[in-house]
Order: structure tokens, then C-alpha cells, then sequence
């Protein structure tokens, strides 16, 4: 199985400001996702915490908050990499994201990297009864739909 999946969009904006909206305004953006939930329950909130380390997060309407992944690398505005566990992940393992921030002309190309795929066990839930391409296929689509709502948001 190719363990990742790779998308690229163009957004109106300048990677300074595409940086900024996808770390500080995500919880305004991102879309939920039954096949990609993040939590046990009904979707929250996402953070981020700035800064290499930092965690992403998503509080829940009761105030519990779920700890999604850590930040590997944080080189703003061209570059974020963070760890990420979906909630029917075993307790050990977690994925790989890496948002890259390139200019182009007057837009943004915001690239999305999602890696680690390969390491989740055959029948686990993460997988949905999908095999391998199908499943990459989704968590693809995912990404471009995430790209999408962050366009939207700098609009």
C-alpha cells in the first residue's frame, strides 16, 4: 500500500495569511468527517497551540478536549508538520501531515501531505471495510475539501 496521499489547491490569499487562517482559524473552517472523525462523539472544535510541540486539539460542546496530535515543525509561513490520531486509531499509533505554503502569482498553492496510512491494521475501524486505494481515495478527497473550506474562509 502507498502510505500516503498528496493534494495540492490554489487559494486567494498570500502564505502569510493562508498560515495564519489555517493555524489561528481552524476551528472556523474545518469540516467534520464521519469517515475521518477525530473524536469518539460529536465533532468540536479544533486549535492549534502555536509553535513546534504544541498540540491540536478538539473541545467538545462539554468541555472535554481530545489531544488529535502534537506539531513536528512549525517554519510559518511556508511550512507546518504536525502528528495526527483519528479516534478508531490503536492508542499508539498516529499519522503524519504536512501543510506546505507556496506563492503563486497572487494566490497561495496550499499542499497537503497526509503520510502513515500503511502503519493502521487491516480491519481496524479507521479503515471503513475500504481497501487500500479506495481508502486513500477518501482520505484524498478529505483533504481537498478541507483545502477548500480554508479558500472559503479567505474569501
Amino acid at each position: 500500500m502507498t502510505s500516503k496521499v498528496y493534494v495540492a489547491l490554489r487559494v486567494k490569499a498570500t502564505p502569510e495569511r493562508a498560515f495564519e487562517v489555517f493555524v489561528a482559524e481552524i476551528g472556523g473552517w474545518w469540516r467534520p468527517s464521519d469517515l475521518f472523525q477525530t473524536t469518539p462523539r460529536a465533532p468540536g472544535r479544533l486549535a492549534f497551540e502555536a509553535g513546534e510541540g504544541g498540540r491540536l486539539t478538539e473541545t467538545l460542546a462539554n468541555g472535554k478536549v481530545f489531544e488529535i496530535g502534537r506539531i513536528l515543525a512549525w517554519e510559518p509561513p511556508r511550512r507546518l508538520v504536525f502528528s495526527w490520531r483519528q479516534a478508531s486509531f490503536p492508542p499508539d499509533l498516529t499519522t503524519e501531515v504536512e501543510v506546505r505554503f507556496e506563492a503563486v502569482g497572487d494566490e497561495t498553492r496550499v499542499s497537503v501531505e497526509h503520510r502513515g496510512f500503511d502503519r493502521v491494521p487491516a480491519g481496524n475501524a479507521a479503515r471503513h471495510g475500504f481497501p487500500d486505494r479506495a481508502l486513500l481515495a477518501r482520505l484524498a478527497e478529505y483533504w481537498q475539501g478541507q483545502i477548500r473550506a480554508l479558500g472559503g474562509q479567505l474569501t
